[in-house]
């Protein structure tokens, strides 16, 4: 599985990459964890609003922040 965590580098952002990462090792589940915070990548990836969290190439989450328990939602 892959994950995507997008958004420029904001205390937000930051703040839903630590549930995202919390949410895959309560899961126990084998997921990729990538930070995207280039611009030019996140255009590229379609996204216009931060954060966001994309999951296998399928946008879940876009212009909010996600609590771990619906992560862990997603990751079931």
């Amino acid at each position: 599985m892959k994950i995507k965590v997008i958004g420029a580098g904001c205390e937000t952002c930051d703040k839903l990459y630590e549930h995202v990462r919390e949410a895959v090792a309560e899961t126990g589940c084998d997921a990729e964890v990538e930070k995207v915070e280039d611009l030019l990548e996140i255009v590229k990836l379609g996204v216009m609003s931060a954060p966001s969290l994309m999951i296998d190439g399928k946008l879940v989450v876009s212009g909010r922040m996600a609590k771990k328990d619906e992560i862990i939602r997603f990751l079931k």
